[in-house]
């Protein structure tokens, strides 16, 4: 797969290169003219909505939104960002992270690298299901001994974005594997919002973008979304097929720092097969 190219060059200004901008464009190529109640007048030179059919959709002028896309206007009234949003068919999540790109929107608090509370790593320890312990850039930062059983990549130091765009045994274990990254990436962007010029994410997507054409064309979608508890499928080498429900949960006093614990129904065969892996 191929996509448009990344920008990962160090950031100009608070919300990096144009990152308002980076985003309108990104989020008009795909709306549809069809979505928008355009008629669609047969070949197009370009994906999704023109600028001047965003604008003009919107109520501003044409001129003004090109100086939004090229970022000589940073800082749109709420009314505009509203209309931007209906335009774009932009969901809630995605309304918010528009929001946090304006020059006077406060900037993402950026959490403090470190390890996990001694609390948390106790519970880790005696937790009877696969958990681990990861950042906002999916490091893992501690796992207990069933969840590197299941995976021996979810041991402390992992990075579970590199590890399934970069490792095909990783990919192996996950037969969702390309849905499975669609929802770490939108994940990502949605977890840093406009902190976009903190070094370790600037390095860890030049170092995918440049390894990963999936990559690059998922991180230039600008998709932003939450993570919500929902069945994972896994291809276990030793315990075969699982489906198991991902759960994640905030640490008190680390902030950024997540809980995720991987659990079967009760009573159901993924239970026994997860437990091959205790024995």
């Amino acid at each position: 797969m191929t996509g448009p190219p990344l920008a990962v060059a160090p950031a100009r200004g608070r919300a990096g290169t144009n990152a308002l901008g980076s985003y309108l464009r990104a989020r008009r190529e795909q709306v549809t003219p069809r979505e928008a109640g355009i008629p669609d007048g047969g070949v197009r030179r370009v994906p999704g909505l023109r600028r001047e059919e965003v604008a003009l959709l919107a109520g501003i002028s044409a001129d003004y939104y090109l100086r939004l896309e090229r970022g000589r206007d940073r800082n749109p009234s709420p009314q505009v960002l509203d209309a931007l949003a209906r335009v774009l068919r932009l969901d809630e999540a995605h309304t918010a992270y528009l929001r946090t790109l304006v020059e006077d929107a406060p900037r993402a608090a950026r959490p403090r690298a470190g390890t996990p509370p001694a609390g948390a790593l106790k519970l880790l320890a005696t937790l009877p299901q696969p958990a681990f312990i990861e950042d906002r850039y999916f490091d893992v930062l501690a796992s207990n001994d069933l969840a590197r059983a299941l995976s021996p990549r979810l041991a402390a130091g992992g990075n579970q974005l590199r590890d399934l765009f970069l490792d095909p045994a990783e990919q192996a274990l996950f037969p969702d594997w390309r849905d499975y990254t669609e929802c770490l990436v939108a994940n990502l962007r949605q977890s840093v919002g406009n902190d976009l010029d903190d070094p370790r994410l600037a390095a860890l997507v030049h170092e995918l973008s440049q390894a990963s054409p999936l990559f690059r064309r998922l991180w230039a979608r600008h998709e932003v979304r939450g993570q919500w508890g929902s069945p994972v499928r896994l291809a276990h080498p030793r315990a075969g097929d699982l489906v198991l429900n991902r759960e994640r949960f905030d640490i008190n006093g680390a902030d950024g720092q997540m809980l995720v614990v991987l659990h079967p129904d009760a009573g159901s065969a993924d239970a026994e097969r997860l437990a091959i892996l205790g024995n």
